[in-house]
């Protein structure tokens, strides 16, 4: 395998700036970032694919050692088009920030700088008022008052049809079970 060493190095460039510019505030910088990652990760699988051969469904080639890898061509394609969709979710996403309040940057709500201030006491506190003796309960729900979900059958709701299919076996009218 003869690689370029410069497609190596363009490759490890575009993803050192790509991570770079993904841990920036701004929206418009994580897209960037987010592009330069798409491009670096096409380039990663291009130089992983070898030398380029013969195409494996045109049959001309005299060995198999000459024919062209097709998984990296297919995984190419599918990064190209994950970056496409995430890129167009990011514009949309960035679009509708720019909509709600003229800017692209991520702002830290009440909720993360509590979360900042509080000290390292009061996350042990928090640990330890977590340490119940219900961890051994199959449930967070322990009866079926507090259960979110009821199951209904047909005696619990008028006109409720419940003709579904069981597993359970049933009285035969003739004095046995089917």
């Amino acid at each position: 395998m003869n690689v370029s060493l410069v497609l190596i190095v363009v490759m490890a460039v575009l993803f050192a700036c790509g991570v770079y510019a993904m841990l920036e505030r701004s929206l418009t910088r994580v897209l960037i970032g987010f592009l330069l990652l798409g491009n670096a990760t096409n380039l990663l699988l291009l130089i992983v694919m070898g030398k380029p051969g013969v195409a494996p469904f045109f049959g001309a080639a005299a060995s198999p050692e000459d024919m062209s890898d097709p998984l990296p061509q297919a995984l190419t394609l599918t990064a190209i088009v994950i970056t496409f969709a995430v890129s167009a979710f990011l514009l949309a996403l960035i679009y509708r920030s720019w909509q709600l309040g003229q800017a692209d940057t991520v702002e830290d709500d009440a909720e993360d700088i509590a979360i900042r201030e509080r000290g390292i006491e009061d996350e042990d506190t928090m640990d330890d008022d977590n340490e119940d003796d219900t961890d051994d309960l199959p449930t967070d729900f322990v009866g079926m008052e507090t259960s979110p979900i009821m199951i209904l059958g047909s005696g619990d709701v008028t006109g409720l049809r419940d003709d579904a299919p069981t597993d359970r076996p049933h009285a035969d009218p003739n004095g046995g079970d089917r």
